[in-house]
């Protein structure tokens, strides 16, 4: 039992130094990363600028607020879209 229970945590260890990921790529990770996270704080302020155009409080946000938290949106996603482009091509060279 003993013997067995040793063999089967060796092959755990194996297939987890399989899994792992090369520096190389863990660097292009956190790249892509920081891509995201700039795409955010650009965002968010882009959106906390929406909200001082917008200086009654009546509920209804105006045509330039809306206009605003539109492109703050845009920012976001083009930076999700680089950020996953960038894993991707992380992904792809440390399988090469």
């Amino acid at each position: 039992m003993k013997k067995t229970i040793m063999i089967l945590a060796a092959s755990v260890s194996l297939a987890t130094l399989g899994a792992c990921d090369s520096g190389a790529e863990n660097a292009q990770e956190q790249q892509a990363d920081t891509v995201r996270d700039n795409a955010e704080v650009q965002a968010d302020v882009m959106e906390v600028q929406a909200e001082a155009l917008d200086n009654k409080t009546d509920g209804m946000d105006t045509a330039a607020e809306n206009a605003m938290e539109d492109k703050a949106e845009a920012v976001r996603e083009k930076g999700d879209a680089k950020a996953d482009a960038m894993e991707d091509n992380a992904d792809a060279q440390d399988k090469k």
